[in-house]
Formats: C-alpha cells, sequence, structure tokens
C-alpha cells in the first residue's frame, strides 16, 4: 500500500467510529477519499483507489464508483487555482450567470475543467451558503462574496 502512514493513521481512527465489521469499515471511504484528495496532489489518482479499495477490503471499481459519483471528488488533476462558481438559487438570481461566463472568458477554463496553460480549474457547485452575500466563488478554497465582474477579473488577475 503507497498511501503515507500518516493518513492509513487517520484512517484507522476513522473506522472506530463505525459499527465493527466489514460494513461499517466501507463507511469510512467517503471521508478517507477527501483526506486523499486534500493531501495527494488534490485528485483521486487510479493508485489511490487501489489503494483504499485494499485499505477498506472493497474491489477498485467499487471505490472509483463513490469517487466518480461524487462531484466533490477529482479524478484529473486539477489546475494550480480551482475557481468554484456557486450556481444555487440566491446566487443565480443576482449574478452567478454572468460570473461563471466571465470566468470562462478569462481563464480559458469550461465548466469542470482545466484551462489549456494548466492554471485554473473551473467548477459550478451547489450552495456554499453565502445567500445573503449572493453571488459568490470559492478561489482556493477562499470564499469571495459579494462578488462583481470587476471583482472576479481583478481575483483572476492575481492568480495569473
Amino acid at each position: 500500500m503507497a498511501l503515507p502512514d500518516n493518513l492509513i493513521a487517520e484512517f484507522d481512527e476513522l473506522v472506530k467510529n463505525y459499527p465493527e465489521g466489514k460494513q461499517g469499515k466501507r463507511s469510512g471511504l467517503i471521508p478517507a477519499l477527501h483526506r486523499c484528495q486534500e493531501d495527494l496532489g488534490g485528485w483521486i489518482t487510479p493508485e489511490i483507489m487501489e489503494d483504499l479499495a485494499a485499505y477498506f477490503d472493497l474491489e477498485p471499481a467499487e471505490v472509483y464508483g463513490v469517487a466518480s459519483f461524487y462531484p466533490m471528488f477529482r479524478l484529473t488533476p486539477p489546475g494550480k487555482n480551482v475557481i468554484k462558481v456557486c450556481h444555487n438559487i440566491s446566487c443565480d438570481l443576482v449574478g452567478a450567470r454572468e460570473v461563471l461566463a466571465k470566468a470562462k472568458e478569462l481563464t480559458g477554463a469550461e465548466v469542470h475543467g482545466t484551462s489549456a496553460d494548466g492554471k485554473f480549474t473551473l467548477e459550478v457547485v451547489e450552495c456554499q451558503g453565502c445567500c445573503a452575500t449572493a453571488p459568490m466563488i470559492d478561489l482556493n478554497d477562499e470564499y469571495h462574496e459579494n462578488l462583481t465582474l470587476e471583482e472576479l477579473e481583478r481575483l483572476i488577475g492575481e492568480c495569473q
């Protein structure tokens, strides 16, 4: 298994929170996928899926099924900067579509894709809990609320 010892130790603690046995241990898969994505390059590689399958007594196809089902897991490497545009109703009503179109224009990235230069990954996400301060984006895990197109242009320019 190629998973780092620190993650194995975390997973050992994690599975203690679930009922004993194979089914209980499997319950830790989603939090483990999150931790792997956070610590191991920002995406879930085939090797990570194989290692998680071995740890959780699953087939690699079962891990792939979970990782590919949930949009928060990336199966390809992200760009250097990740822009998540909230498109839920509050953001949509006050300009999320325009924010998304401007982000596409400024970065050259398509939705759920990465720009040709590898600098930007653009994602559309569900509600981020900023309904009163919409529209918003999450840029590299930092929220930017009450967003204007001018502010978006400035933020993206700083990432260039």
